[in-house]
């Protein structure tokens, strides 16, 4: 199952972008409410069963768990799914386009949508947003559940209605996949973009903004590079697109073997050109400067290929230098790949 909410098909000089709701290299965003922000790191510990690293749970004050039924705590969004019947002229593209939502997240809800055509006279469920529903193993706790699809445990636990102990959950952000996704095993991917290893400033997945206080979704990671350092291809393909987009400045695209295919964006210099075949540490281009007193980064991206489009991927499964604990963003030292 692939683990990741966006869907593009930049394979071709002219990428096309998500459907209705999700622009190309846009972030998805749904608000939290403040029982995030108020309770302690403490206290989810305790919820979620989350241990320091000897397994003793940290001390923290003694607060009261928020009952799933005050007004702290959201409607689960698997209460809030709705129910429509296919009417003449809808299509799978329509019906997710109309409801915010990408095919992926239809089509794992509805298995008769699996096939790509939207039956007259079908009864599907919608949900809210974007996600899948997953059953929690006996046993498991949703730390566990929020470590396999790397989802911060508050945002699943909330998401879900602040229930301690759900047999079936909401994971928002991660697409239903007919197929397994690529695993880094002998993966094309093996060299690290920048010249050393770097600081992540942003990470991949879904986090707390601080500025707008939203949780957002972020398709790759930020590492920071001052401005004219050289960016390098983190394996050999094919260029697959140069130039500017929305949301990445300017960008390059390659695409590897085994279906999968990364990118580079906030770029100054581009070197490589569409079509040309580059190997694995090659110079395409150089990190920009954002302007505006802000810190200079360059992002990263990985993403598969799918029957549902390019499918973000999380970078740190192919790299080790961008593995990153569940909680926070931090600077990665080592030598590189």
């Amino acid at each position: 199952m692939g683990v990741a909410l966006f869907r593009t098909r930049l394979g071709q000089q002219s990428p096309q972008g998500c459907q209705k709701g999700f622009a190309f290299g846009e972030t998805a965003k749904f608000p939290i409410s403040s029982r995030a922000k108020v309770f302690s790191i403490g206290v989810i510990s305790l919820l979620l069963g989350l241990g320091t690293a000897g397994g003793a749970i940290a001390q923290t004050p003694t607060f009261i768990a928020p009952d799933a039924s005050t007004p702290t705590c959201p409607t689960p969004a698997l209460s809030q799914l709705t129910r429509y019947r296919i009417r003449s002229g809808d299509t799978l593209n329509s019906l997710a386009a109309r409801h915010n939502l990408i095919p992926a997240t239809l089509m794992g809800f509805n298995p008769n949508l699996r096939n790509g055509s939207a039956p007259v006279g079908t009864e599907i469920v919608i949900p809210p947003y974007n996600g899948i529903r997953v059953e929690v193993p006996a046993g498991s706790s949703l730390r566990e559940i929020a470590r396999r699809y790397n989802v911060r445990p508050d945002v699943l636990f909330e998401v879900n209605g602040c229930q301690t102990s759900p047999r079936v959950v909401f994971v928002p952000g991660v697409n239903w996949s007919p197929t397994p996704a690529p695993t880094a095993t002998n993966s094309p991917i093996d060299r690290y973009p920048l010249p050393s290893d770097a600081p992540v400033l942003t990470r991949y997945g879904w986090q707390l903004n601080p500025a707008s206080g939203r949780v957002v979704f972020q398709s790759g990671v930020n590492l920071e590079a001052a401005a004219g350092t050289p960016v390098y291809a983190a394996g050999a393909g094919t260029i697959a697109f140069v130039g500017n987009q929305a949301g990445y400045g300017n960008l390059v695209v390659i695409n590897h073997s085994q279906g999968l295919q990364t990118r580079y964006a906030q770029l100054d210099r581009m070197n490589v050109r569409v079509g040309q075949t580059v190997q694995a540490g090659a110079t395409i281009g150089t990190v920009g400067n954002p302007g505006a007193n802000r810190q200079p980064y360059l992002t990263f991206e990985v993403r598969s290929n799918s029957n549902l489009g390019w499918v973000a991927q999380d970078p740190g499964n192919y790299l080790r230098q961008l593995r990153l604990p569940l909680r926070g963003a931090g600077t990665q030292s080592g030598s590189r790949r």
